[in-house]
């Protein structure tokens, strides 16, 4: 399964790991902006103190008033984006797993937030809690695919990961083992 990964003994028990902040068009571009940033950063302190801080090109030619400056406050407003993006990756928001037990009858969603004393997110379910297993399906511009587990007292709770938009078939797969595995109808189709 691409969507979650799943591992199930006999059929009392799942485990579905959730891909959080740690994906590698992440990486890709706090990467990319990292590099991007200090390069201009670096353009922008090199016309002030003129003195060549880069490989590639030569930016003392440059007039520190406006054209250094301008670039150099770019360069430290990336720099400070490709740190919060480093630090997602890094405390892996978004990530975590759902568990569900048949035998304890428990279910557990974790998922990692940020720092601090609400950094650990965990809901705790009984199986006889649970009303149904819904797919959100929603096309156009900005689509969102994804699985909820509905309890009893109509709050729906987020199944899949947040992002990239999961295949409809990868999406439908889960939903159906899910729905299956705990017995429970399946609505959004």
């Amino acid at each position: 399964m691409t969507v979650l990964t799943s591992h199930s003994t006999g059929e009392k028990f799942l485990f579905q790991k959730v891909l959080g902040a740690r994906r590698l068009s992440n990486y890709w571009w706090a990467t990319t902006l990292s590099l991007g940033s200090l390069s201009f950063f670096l353009a922008g302190l090199s016309s002030y103190i003129h003195t060549n801080l880069l490989l590639i090109t030569d930016p003392t030619q440059l007039q520190f008033l406006p054209q250094g400056l301008v670039m150099g406050l770019y360069g430290l407003a990336g720099l400070l984006l490709s740190i919060y993006l480093w630090l997602t990756i890094i405390w892996d928001l978004g990530g975590g797993y759902n568990k569900f037990n048949r035998e304890t009858g428990v279910v557990i969603i974790f998922r990692w937030g940020f720092p601090g004393k609400n950094r650990r997110i965990e809901i705790n379910l009984c199986e006889h809690d649970i009303q149904s297993i819904r797919i959100k399906i929603k096309e156009g511009i900005n689509p969102q695919r994804a699985l909820y587990l509905r309890s009893k007292n109509r709050r729906d709770i987020p199944l899949t990961r947040v992002g990239q938009p999961i295949t409809l078939r990868d999406l439908e797969t889960s939903a159906a083992e899910l729905a299956k595995f705990l017995e429970v109808p399946l609505e959004g189709l």
